[in-house]
């Protein structure tokens, strides 16, 4: 039997079900989308329809591109639930009713295919109570995959399956969540809220119940729940607000019905009278008119947050740890102040509670960790917190307070949940041994790298790692991987390593963003001292440094993730191929900040669109293109949309799993290297004095309709010039090397106006652009 998995069934076009089918269609699968047929409707497709209408106008978009949109066919559970017979996986996110789930299950074991994998997105019903009656051919093919929301950004899937559930059939699921949608799999067993809602819930109970206890605000609570534990600046308040208020009530009736008596979630439930009165008031978080914070527009657009005691709406206002304390969990944790009374109240219970639910809920201490930190977005799981706590610490905390030990924390005792042991990472087990975490085939993380032996090369702003199999990686390591002139150096010297020692090089780093471009805090130090010497000599570095790279003797990839803008994106275009993440958002955003691209991104980019396919001939086109993208500083939001863009060709590749990118980007780096020879350099025809008058005309036409400032308009005269060719006509031929001093004296001298420093400082204080 064939076993790949072409074509996708979801069966429930809300929230969850259609966001499903949108990832399905943004991998390139074709995908049928079904729901209900409403009452009283001729439009019998209209809420299947209605989810993909609403998901193209939705941000931030459940597609990478709206062309995915196109591989989602739409119908009804009615006309059409025949056609989920000829998918290769069935997929239930219907409203969590037993009733409803089984009934559905009922029509689908009559028509599927054996072999053809059903699986519910359920978050709170057992799956032993999910096949209840159902004939043991369907149980064989069903299993739970428990996606998180939205499902195209979040990672976890956790995958439960049952006692008789075909291992074969998992396993051919799991690669494809795996490989081609970009999970990360977490296997469960069959017990409530699975893992990461088992202890996320957990911990927003106790965060909730503790803060009203000891007297905080939400903004301290907030606070205390975010930066110290590496967990996101909502905090506890805040993502109740995003996830929903409403949605509460329905998962603490859930989880107290199945959960026993003695657990801790149960002991701990109390009914929140607060909680009650605002959702029955609206204020049911961010979809509602607002939550624990709202902002009060008839005050002018005030955001305040409610009194935990009071319940009346006050200004928010931030709060401010002590210093120590704000940083470090541990210096948190021992401050006896009400911080650190909070922080304990609830960091304490919940660690206990997650050590106590191993082997219970998972035999993979891990496999907690991980779910925890792409369910929740936490930087570190709950062992790993432990770990820097230190195991032996929090169990004589909690024997002092006269609780219970759990047996696991009390058998790791003096030691640790994870060790280093021959450059390998082991995980302490629930035999009380220690095992080596396995990666599976085809990840290759620079951490291990890292830890296996030393760099090649090394400064304070980068490093040359070998990674194996004549491929060396180049990392960036400042803040925000953004350029300095010590990463520039470093990328010098590492060239010549790797033409003497390599076969190729791969551009990467493990870090959340590939690079945020040059480092305009330094440039801006540079200017406010009038050092416009050390300005030239970066931009020279830099154009010097990536021309370098691109006809290097042997083949470069970049391999980035996250952002990669401005020199980020520009280092990109230089190399010989791209492997990018699926979410990459790159663009040459100079514009934006009152600069022009200052290290060839202007020369690359033109010759990116001029060899596109279907691109109109003569020196215009793609000029204006170029135009229309880079003085918009246009990112793109997915490395779908930055193939539109042009940033990305046809050739090269996307890898939806973040932790394979770098095996994949070396991959594609070896197959290069046989026959490679570096690119000619290109000579270019541009459009001269006409062309640049038609780019400032419409410059122009954007400042009629008050969307450009006067300062916008002489950066996009600046960029008119550079890609025009300056004073070249039609007929010249304008050399890389041409188009590099242009750009260089573009971007000095818009550097020395005064509009684009305040731009620069203000994009530094906030993180948002200045139109001025």
């Amino acid at each position: 039997m064939d076993a790949a998995i072409r074509r996708v069934c979801v069966i429930g076009a809300g929230v969850m079900g259609a966001g499903i089918a949108a990832q399905v269609a943004n991998a390139g699968v074709p995908v049928l989308l079904l729901d209900i047929v409403p009452p009283g409707t001729g439009d019998r497709n209209k809420l299947a329809d209605a989810a993909v209408a609403r998901m193209l106008k939705t941000d931030p978009a459940p597609f990478m591109a709206p062309q995915a949109a196109k591989l989602v066919e739409t119908g009804n559970t009615e006309n059409d639930l025949a056609a989920a017979a000829a998918c290769d996986w069935i997929i239930e996110a219907v409203v969590e009713r037993l009733d409803l789930k089984q009934a559905l299950y009922r029509r689908l074991a009559e028509l599927h295919r054996p072999g053809t994998a059903v699986s519910s997105n359920t978050s709170t019903i057992p799956l032993a109570a999910l096949l209840g009656g159902l004939p043991e051919a369907f149980a064989r093919d069903f299993l739970i995959t428990h996606f998180f929301n939205p499902p195209r950004y979040m990672r976890l899937l956790e995958v439960v399956p049952g006692p008789a559930t075909d291992p074969e059939l998992v396993a051919r699921v799991s690669a494809f969540c795996d490989h081609v949608l970009g999970k990360s799999i977490v296997r469960c067993k069959d017990t409530p809220g699975f893992i990461a809602n088992r202890i996320g819930t957990f911990w927003l109970q106790r965060g909730v119940n503790a803060a009203m206890d000891l007297g905080l605000g939400v903004e301290e609570a907030d606070a205390v729940m975010g930066r110290p534990f590496g967990i996101p600046k909502t905090g506890v308040f805040g993502l109740l607000d995003l996830v929903g208020l409403d949605l509460m009530p329905h998962i603490d009736a859930s989880m107290t019905a199945l959960l026993s008596a003695e657990d801790a979630f149960v002991r701990g439930h109390r009914v929140n009278p607060l909680l009650t009165r605002m959702i029955g008031e609206g204020y049911t978080g961010r979809k509602g008119k607002g939550g624990f914070y709202r902002i009060n527009r008839e005050a002018g657009k005030i955001k305040e947050s409610i009194g935990l005691v009071t319940g009346v709406y006050e200004p928010s206002r931030d709060a401010k740890l002590p210093e120590a304390a704000g940083r470090d969990m541990r210096a948190l944790m021992a401050s006896e102040d009400r911080y650190g009374r909070y922080a304990w109240a609830v960091m304490g219970d919940v660690l206990a509670y997650a050590a106590g639910l191993v082997p219970e809920i998972s035999d993979d201490v891990a496999g907690v960790d991980a779910a925890m930190r792409l369910g929740f977005n936490w930087k570190q799981g709950p062992f790993e917190m432990l770990d820097r706590l230190g195991p032996a610490a929090v169990a004589a905390r909690l024997a002092r307070d006269g609780r219970p030990v759990p047996p696991l924390l009390a058998a790791v005792g003096e030691g640790s949940f994870y060790r280093e042991a021959a450059g390998e990472v082991e995980v302490f087990g629930t035999d009380g041994a220690y095992h080596r975490v396995e990666r599976p085939e085809g990840v290759l993380r620079l951490a291990d790298v890292k830890r296996a032996g030393a760099p090649l090369l090394k400064n304070g702003s980068a490093a040359l790692w070998d990674i194996g199999e004549g491929v060396a990686c180049f990392e960036i390591a400042t803040k925000m991987n953004s350029f300095d002139e010590a990463v520039l150096k470093l990328l010098d010297r590492s060239l010549g390593v790797v033409a003497e020692r390599f076969k190729a090089l791969v551009i990467y780093t493990d870090a959340t963003n590939f690079s945020a471009g040059a480092n305009l805090g330094q440039a801006l130090f540079a200017c406010n001292i009038a050092a416009w010497g050390e300005i030239e000599k970066l931009v020279d570095a830099g154009q010097r440094g990536f021309k370098a790279l691109k006809y290097a003797p042997f083949p470069v990839v970049g391999a980035p993730a996250g952002l990669a803008l401005g020199g980020g994106c520009e280092i990109l275009l230089h190399c010989d191929a791209i492997e990018a993440h699926a979410e990459t958002y790159v663009g040459l955003v100079e514009c934006g900040v009152g600069l022009v691209p200052g290290w060839g991104g202007c020369g690359e980019m033109i010759a990116r669109w001029a060899g596109a396919p279907r691109m109109p001939q003569g020196p215009m086109p793609a000029v204006a293109k170029v135009f229309e993208t880079v003085s918009t500083a246009k990112v793109a939001k997915s490395a779908a949309e930055a193939r539109s863009m042009g940033v990305l060709r046809e050739r090269d590749g996307i890898t939806f799993n973040r932790d394979r990118l770098l095996f994949a980007a070396r991959a594609r780096a070896l197959a290069m290297v046989d026959g490679y020879a570096p690119p000619p350099k290109p000579e270019f025809r541009l459009p001269g004095a006409s062309g640049r008058l038609a780019m400032t005309l419409a410059a122009e036409g954007f400042r009629a309709q008050g969307l450009a400032s006067a300062h916008d308009m002489a950066v996009a005269g600046a960029l008119a010039t550079v890609l025009s060719g300056g004073d070249a006509d039609p007929v010249d031929i304008v050399t890389e090397a041409d188009l590099l001093k242009l750009e260089r004296r573009a971007f000095l001298a818009l550097i020395r106006t005064g509009p684009t420093l305040e731009r620069i400082e203000h994009t530094l204080a906030t993180g948002k652009p200045l139109r001025n």
